[in-house]
């Protein structure tokens, strides 16, 4: 049973834009069939109808959405009602330009595209709080609707000057006076002082670049606006019927605006999911990726489960290269998500439009108008699997180990000009530190500076270069109580405001992890040096690592060293210390590595400090699982993103593992998974 829709299980739908389609009346009944026959169970209504709605200010046309709602709750179909912000109609930009987005070279925009409005428009905003209400008003207790849909896939920022005078008036809140800005900007560098607030603009190719702290607070403001937006929005549906929830689909691993401040607006987490599946022979690397935004979107709510309220049955439009999706990889995809915490699948779109920028986009029906189709049988397997899993709906998701993926330092890092600016990488580090967990079966959440960290046992945090000091505070309580900290090379050099540390770096971490970082050596591509551990304690048989990139040059202070560079004027230096610190241990990684590194190093970290892969089974090269726990029972995904089929051995302890989806059951000691294929085990706690 969901924990957020509680008289539901799964939930199997699509985006569905009957309005498109109301001068063929008949089509309505035909995609009410099909949505029974591929078992889908709800659908996500208005996303982009603000022009039938409100085909004229204050002319509200709601029939043909009544007929919808009806019918689709006579035929047991429930919505997710769409706000209609994502897109406006063309008479909102003419009565009022102003709406229309400025970009940051100053140029206006014309009307046209998705979300080309400026979020402090006043204009804006109470044409958006008009139609809202009047959403609300009418739809709020309507049977069929779920949940509120607010906007779609916010994103961009506005340069207008409303949003310049925003952004003053968020700075003189911040730092209350220009001496205090000034001084934490450290703006006297090239003589930037501003002596008047009316001199501060948004970063620009006209302007201001430079001044890094500048770059990150007006990050950091376009995240507020967007959550304050969004805030608005929810206001104005809430008052009608409080206990329906909202949300609203996030993009995964955007970059544009902090989720963790975003996701305190919502009632749950939803987001649109497209990886380019079949780029390469083996997608292990992009289902670890998948997998790693999967569990960044499951712990923006902790406790919660989130829906994936996006992805293709079958090709997009708008990637480099439109894939199809090889046999068994749509049913192995979109359980992928259910293993890591969704309580839905969905999909963009239901019905392919006709015409414009997606009409070849995948959806369920595709131009033929029937689902007696690869892509239609496709998903009704996917409709048959969730019912056949209901069992897991709302089952919860148990990790020891924690991973910090923070917007701040993100945005910081990337904008630190140096120490390696044709690639600081710091997207592919996290990615490849938490693939070597994710090969090992290991369940990981995601964690911000500012989260509970005290729960785990393990706490990663690969290049976390921009450190809030009290978030250091907290990791060496959490290391002298026990824990188990991992910081990498370029850690500790920068504070909350971008200011780097003037006592050493790794700056307020120095001291929990026992080193001093002197300099960073930045490595040419093609150009690497070893790693060679030194500790007999080590679990591999492999005893030298390829580092390439940036390579730290640190000095051992109260740490141990168990790993030095073997080439280069620092060979000899360390390279990997671990530091008793209380109760607990504080490693460090002072290089980038390579995967095999990586996984040598955690598989060492779970065995020393019983971290638990979530089964005990051997799985093959090409298989992984992931467990999700509740009433009683585990569900065991095991996922096989090779192309070729692969065969489990059981144990004698495992040999009580019910499939749930193959009939076939176990033959022996043996269970055949196919080429992409998966299978969910049912296993007593």
């Amino acid at each position: 049973m969901s924990k957020l829709f509680p008289k539901l299980n799964f939930l199997h739908g699509a985006d569905y834009n009957p309005d498109q389609w109301l001068n063929q009346p008949d089509i309505l009944e035909k995609d009410i069939a099909m949505m029974k026959e591929t078992k889908c169970n709800v659908m996500s209504v208005g996303i982009f109808s603000w022009s039938k709605l409100e085909p004229e200010e204050g002319n509200y046309q709601f029939t043909w959405l009544d007929n919808i709602l009806d019918k689709l709750y006579a035929n047991g179909i429930s919505v997710f009602l769409a706000t209609p912000s994502g897109a406006r109609p063309a008479w909102v930009s003419e009565k009022y330009p102003e709406v229309l987005r400025t970009n940051k070279d100053l140029t206006k925009n014309l009307h046209g595209e998705r979300h080309n409005h400026c979020y402090s428009s006043p204009a804006y905003l109470r044409l958006t709080k008009n139609i809202n209400e009047q959403l609300a008003r009418r739809y709020s207790h309507h049977p069929a609707v779920l949940a509120w849909h607010i906007s779609n896939e916010y994103g961009g920022d506005c340069h207008c000057e409303i949003c310049q005078q925003s952004f003053r008036d968020w700075l003189k809140n911040k730092y209350q006076t220009l001496d205090n800005l000034n001084q934490r900007w450290w703006s006297s560098f090239w003589s930037h002082e501003y002596s008047n607030w009316n001199q501060i603009h948004s970063p620009g190719p006209l302007g201001e670049q430079s001044v890094h702290a500048l770059n990150i607070d007006w990050r950091r403001f376009v995240s507020e606006q967007v959550a304050l937006f969004c805030r608005h929005e929810i206001q104005a549906v809430k008052p009608f019927n409080p206990s329906l929830p909202a949300t609203t689909n996030f993009h995964g691993v955007f970059y544009d605006y902090d989720y963790w401040r975003l996701a305190e607006e919502v009632d749950f987490i939803s987001w649109d999911s497209y990886p380019e599946w079949h780029q390469t022979r083996d997608q292990q690397d992009l289902a670890s990726s998948t997998a790693f935004t999967f569990d960044l979107m499951r712990s923006l709510k902790p406790g919660l489960p989130f829906l994936l309220m996006e992805s293709t049955p079958g090709t997009t439009s708008w990637q480099a290269v439109s894939k199809l999706k090889k046999p068994g990889m749509h049913q192995l995809s979109a359980l992928q998500a259910v293993a890591h915490g969704s309580d839905s699948v969905q999909y963009f779109q239901w019905r392919k439009s006709r015409g414009s920028i997606e009409k070849f986009h995948g959806a369920v029906v595709d131009h033929v108008g029937h689902v007696n189709t690869r892509v239609g049988r496709d998903v009704k397997q996917v409709g048959v699997a969730l019912e056949k899993l209901a069992g897991a709906a709302g089952t919860g998701y148990q990790a020891d180990v924690a991973m910090v993926y923070d917007w701040d330092n993100r945005w910081a890092v990337n904008d630190s000009a140096g120490p390696r600016n044709c690639g600081i990488k710091f997207e592919e580090t996290v990615q490849q530190h938490y693939q070597a967990l994710w090969r090992q079966n290991i369940p990981v959440d995601i964690v911000s500076q500012q989260s509970d960290i005290s729960r785990y046992r393990v706490l990663v945090a690969p290049m976390l270069y921009m450190v809030n000091e009290d978030f250091a505070k907290r990791v060496n309580t959490f290391v002298a109580a026990g824990g188990v900290f991992i910081a990498t090379y370029w850690s500790g050099i920068v504070n909350a405001d971008d200011l780097c540390y003037t006592n050493g770096f790794p700056g307020p971490l120095r001291e929990v992890l026992g080193i001093w970082s002197e300099e960073i050596d930045s490595l040419y591509d093609g150009e690497t040096n070893q790693i060679g551990i030194t500790t007999s304690g080590w679990n591999s048989q492999v005893r030298e690592y390829k580092c390439v990139e940036l390579c730290d040059l640190i000095h051992a202070e109260t740490a141990e060293v168990l790993g030095v560079y073997q080439h280069d004027f620092y060979q000899g230096r360390p390279a990997i210390t671990r530091n008793q610190y209380g109760k607990g241990q504080a490693w460090y990684v002072a290089a980038r590595t390579d995967g095999d590194f990586l996984h040598d190093f955690y598989q060492h970290i779970a065995s020393q400090h019983g971290v638990n892969a979530c089964t005990s089974m051997s799985l093959p090269v090409g298989a992984v699982a992931t467990a999700r726990q509740g009433d009683g029972h585990d569900y065991l995904f095991v996922q096989n993103f090779s192309d070729q089929a692969l065969t489990l051995e059981l144990a004698e302890e495992n040999r009580l593992l019910e499939p749930l989806l193959n009939s076939e059951g176990i033959n022996g000691h043996q269970y055949s998974l196919s080429a992409f294929g998966v299978e969910v085990f049912l296993a007593q706690s």
